[in-house]
């Protein structure tokens, strides 16, 4: 049987991940249950909203990342900071959305363009990281 996860070696298995998503969800799940049920929604509050819904979805799309990065690779191997800058996206992309969902200036159109932006970003750090890459020259 074919096992797919043995395609990149190099990253490191998903339980090297699991202390930062844990601290994430719970750091994040929780403050968003405080923020959303102990405060009014005046000015501090709603930026606390935005920081806590950021890092918990950052926490919740880790393990995304990191099976997208496993199942699909790339030259060079996607390392640690890649895989956790590409779950800081979604997050970014969650706290963007609420903020022009709560601004009732939010539109699908919008969102996609937003969104696209975002790959767009990642897709040219990736580029500069692949034209810096220099493999290792052993044999």
């Amino acid at each position: 049987m074919y096992n797919f996860f043995m395609q990149n070696p190099s990253l490191q298995p998903l339980r090297y991940y699991l202390p930062a998503i844990l601290v994430l969800d719970l750091l994040g799940g929780g403050g968003l249950y405080l923020v959303m049920t102990r405060s009014l929604p005046t000015i501090g509050p709603r930026w606390l909203f935005y920081f806590f819904l950021l890092i918990l979805v950052t926490g919740l799309f880790l393990p995304v990342t990191w099976f997208i990065n496993r199942r699909f690779t790339s030259n060079p191997p996607a390392g640690q900071n890649v895989i956790i800058r590409q779950a800081v996206w979604f997050g970014v992309f969650a706290a963007l959305l609420s903020w022009l969902q709560i601004g009732r200036v939010l539109t699908f159109p919008l969102g996609i363009i937003m969104g696209v932006a975002l790959i767009l970003v990642e897709f040219l750090i990736r580029t500069w990281e692949r034209s810096r890459w220099k493999p290792s020259q052993s044999g």
